[in-house]
């Protein structure tokens, strides 16, 4: 492509239909709650908050994988500069959810069988918040189609599995703490926190964070 080819593509604006409007509006909710709920200043509703967004999140998710394949305007992507750096809201988060922020996943349900493997919350939505970002800056520079596009691609790519893990870890938490029935070890007995642990203590440690968190005075 030509320099003035590209500078034409670049300051290209588009209008957002209400589609596109209701998938941004909620990406920049998600993407804001998420951050605010890392401040910490409310660490008792700090599940239930994310349950709640991480389950919003997923329904624009559904929308955009329910609908054909969006095609953007331009032939190829224009430059958005760096990602924005989440490693504080990485760690934020971490500390917030020490030390339940450790579970188990199964990347691929269709594919061969495997061992799970041990993921953080933290990481997860950091990776998550990463993506959306992305395709918001496409979305304030009137760059829609191509927001939406990164949108769909990114969902069934990356962040659609990984919010739908964290979301079943976040609702395997609540349902332990309401069915009272205490968090298990890791599998195979593997230790996956790194604070020197045992999983007796992670156990116990996560058993009452959540009944903390929801308002249960005993978990035995």
């Amino acid at each position: 492509m030509s320099d003035t080819t590209t500078a034409t593509a670049a300051q290209r604006s588009e209008e957002p239909d209400d589609f596109a409007v209701q998938i941004a509006d909620s990406i920049n909710s998600f993407v804001l709650s998420v951050h605010e709920i890392a401040k910490g200043d409310e660490p008792g509703s700090a599940i239930s908050l994310l349950l709640l967004e991480v389950s919003q999140l997923l329904l624009a998710g559904g929308r955009l994988g329910a609908i054909e394949d969006v095609l953007p305007e331009d032939r190829y992507e224009p430059d958005t500069g760096p990602d924005a750096d989440e490693d504080e809201l990485r760690q934020k988060l971490a500390a917030l959810l020490a030390p339940i922020d450790v579970y188990h996943e199964v990347f691929d349900p269709y594919g061969p069988a495997d061992k799970p493997v041990p993921c953080r919350i933290s990481d997860d939505i950091a990776g998550v918040v990463t993506d959306l970002q992305h395709g918001l800056v496409h979305y304030r520079a009137g760059r829609v189609s191509e927001a939406l596009w990164w949108w769909q691609f990114s969902y069934l790519a990356n962040w659609g599995s990984n919010t739908t893990a964290v979301l079943r870890a976040l609702q395997s938490l609540v349902a332990h703490v309401r069915l009272d029935s205490p968090i298990g070890a890791p599998v195979d007995g593997a230790d996956t926190d790194d604070d020197g642990l045992t999983d007796e203590q992670l156990e116990q440690q996560a058993g009452e964070l959540m009944a903390a968190e929801l308002g249960v005075k005993d978990l035995s």
